[in-house]
């Protein structure tokens, strides 16, 4: 893994593309909390054009600094697409995603076809735009290195200096507005963090990629954390990382494979890292993951099975289930040879008494009495200590249930 960071060849490519993937990551936390992700989309596909004008007034006016104009080419021609997506919304009351697929297809539309103009007067310019729409990660350069950390570093530096600011904005805007924050200046520069983000990232995975780079990372970040700050730090940490193995298996596949010629695009390679993250994340994250909650909710549905059969051995009812559960109530200690042991008794007088405090409670509440035994039947199996402490001082410890059952212990 060392070779990627000292080779002169795959130096570039790896850092460039771990700086593209940190500061993208970063940025598209908030595109995720503002639930707007089709805004990356947008904006990338919008900044199409400016690279190709880019390419071409460097062409015409400045070999030397072709780098700087495309990537300034990019970063107006998105300003230009976000301020007419907020001119869309707010003067011709557009729907919000309906004015982001018109400006999509709108720039990327003039995009191509200017290029496609080019294609056969200018086919080295051509061949320059190329670059920038599906991205070419392997032809970096070390100036491109200091190019891209300068402006990470300006997102990096930005998000810790504003983090309070974002933090309010994102999560009580009513509140930011009443202590006089100056929301549409932070709303503005958090606007031009995500082109800037954009511009850093399409040498990398190109425009029509870029998007994927936004919502990836923040998508797996979220499965771990609900702390914004770690979020943020995740994101960035799963889209160096992805950056990082877009790189390594790019070369690394083709010599597992036995053919050495076999080429495979570092861009897509980068999203399909990051994809892959992000699946492994919708997975196995502990609190969200797919497969950890599919367990805990198992387990929760063979616990209420097992106690519901404990609940009718209290009642003094026969039971017939499968001796699977059988054998897992008589290693909890609560019954031995289909019989009630001392502490199955009281762990369904607890049931017995959960339940009918809950439907007392809902009486309370107003419910009619022959509406509340269901769902009595789901929260006798999820109410804690402290919700019974506070339904028994509520209801003054009652002693009957709504149908003239006694409750358990009342009275204790």
């Amino acid at each position: 893994m060392l070779e990627f960071f000292i080779d002169p060849i795959l130096r570039a490519p790896t850092l460039g593309s771990m700086l593209m993937c940190f500061s993208s990551g970063v940025i598209g936390c908030f595109l995720f909390l503002q639930k707007r992700s089709l805004v990356g989309e947008a904006l990338s596909h919008a900044s199409y054009p400016g690279v190709v004008l880019g390419v071409i007034v460097a062409s015409l006016f400045a070999p030397g600094a072709s780098a700087f104009a495309i990537l300034l080419g990019a970063f107006l021609a998105g300003l230009l697409g976000l301020y007419a997506i907020d001119r869309m919304e707010k003067r011709l009351g557009i729907s919000s995603d309906a004015a982001l697929c018109l400006v999509l297809s709108l720039f990327f539309g003039v995009g191509v076809c200017i290029v496609s103009a080019l294609q056969v007067t200018h086919a080295l310019w051509f061949r320059q735009i190329q670059i920038f729409l599906f991205g070419q990660a392997a032809t970096m350069v070390d100036a491109h290195i200091l190019m891209y950390g300068g402006l990470t570093l300006v997102i990096t530096l930005s998000v810790i200096l504003l983090f309070r600011f974002f933090e309010i904005l994102h999560f009580d805007p009513e509140f930011a507005k009443t202590v006089g924050m100056p929301t549409k200046l932070i709303r503005a520069i958090l606007n031009l963090l995500l082109m800037v983000a954009i511009v850093v990232g399409m040498r990398s995975v190109g425009v029509i990629l870029m998007s994927a780079m936004l919502i990836a990372p923040a998508a797996a970040a979220r499965q771990w954390t609900r702390n914004l700050a770690s979020f943020l730090i995740l994101a960035g940490i799963f889209g160096m990382l992805s950056g990082f193995f877009g790189n390594a298996l790019s070369v690394w596949i083709p010599t597992w494979s036995g053919q050495p010629h076999l080429s495979l695009p570092t861009g897509p390679m980068i999203v399909l890292s990051s994809t892959a993250i992000c699946l492994f994340s919708l997975f196995f994250a502990p609190e969200r993951g797919f497969i950890p909650r599919s367990i805990r909710i198992s387990r929760f549905q063979l616990l209420c099975h097992q106690e519901n059969l404990l609940k009718a051995l209290y009642k003094g009812q026969s039971i017939d289930s499968h001796p699977y559960f059988v054998w897992r109530m008589r290693m909890k200690g609560w019954i031995k040879d289909k019989k009630l042991t001392e502490t199955g008794f009281a762990e369904g007088e607890k049931l017995v008494r959960l339940h009918r405090l809950w439907e007392v409670y809902l009486v309370h509440l107003g419910q009619e009495s022959d509406r509340v035994h269901h769902s009595a039947e789901e929260m006798e199996h999820v109410l804690t200590p402290e919700i019974e402490k506070q339904l028994e001082s509520l209801l003054d410890n009652p002693e009957l249930d709504p149908h003239e059952q006694p409750i358990p212990g009342a009275g204790r």
